[in-house]
């Protein structure tokens, strides 16, 4: 049977994993920043990967961002903080 520990752990690594592989989005628009050249358009290419990374952080109307990592963080640490975990045996005490 999981736990609230368990259910709290299991989202927080679902929405770790969704922000990190949009990564490979901000690396590309990155990528585009670095090898631009004297006669390329760098305030573009700061203000794409500027757009890129809000929208890793912040989400979109079907994603949650990284706020929802934060969200998850915060109901996995209080459900760690609650004990709701498996009992513990603690030997020598």
């Amino acid at each position: 049977m999981a736990t609230d520990l368990d259910k709290a752990k299991k989202r927080l690594d679902d929405e770790y994993g969704q922000v990190r592989r949009r990564f490979d989005e901000i690396h590309e628009r990155f990528d585009r920043l670095v090898s631009c050249g004297p006669e390329d358009d760098i305030e573009g290419a700061l203000e794409a990967l500027e757009d890129k990374v809000h929208e890793v952080r912040t989400g979109g109307a079907l994603r949650h961002g990284a706020n929802g990592h934060t969200r998850a963080l915060k109901d996995y640490e209080k459900a760690k903080e609650n004990g709701s975990g498996p009992p513990v045996q603690k030997f020598g005490s």
